[in-house]
């Protein structure tokens, strides 16, 4: 991994209640920029509003894990109705194109 390169976090789940999840994600923004996010991209299937894509930009790996893997994010998401275990994938971009 190059020295420029962020880290991406991609995150698949499902909610109860898109309205009481976004209010809860946003709410949160403060604490993920705070713990190196530089930003998100939140993408929603559209058959399924409850059924959401998240990815997050961050300056390192490491970074990302503290989140991703803190005790309070999990707290965050049962409090915010995500059904199931999230599928988390750690990223790196490799490759950009205009194709």
């Amino acid at each position: 991994m190059g020295a420029d390169n962020l880290t991406y976090v991609l995150i698949i789940h499902r909610v109860e209640d898109y309205a009481k999840w976004k209010l809860l994600y946003d709410e949160d923004g403060a604490t993920r920029k705070v713990k190196g996010s530089k930003g998100a991209q939140v993408l929603q299937n559209t058959n399924d509003p409850n059924h959401l894509v998240v990815m997050t930009e961050w300056d390192n790996l490491d970074s990302a894990k503290n989140f991703v893997e803190s005790e309070d994010l999990s707290k965050t998401m049962q409090e915010a109705t995500v059904v199931g275990r999230p599928a988390v994938f750690y990223l790196e971009e490799i490759e950009k194109t205009d194709y």
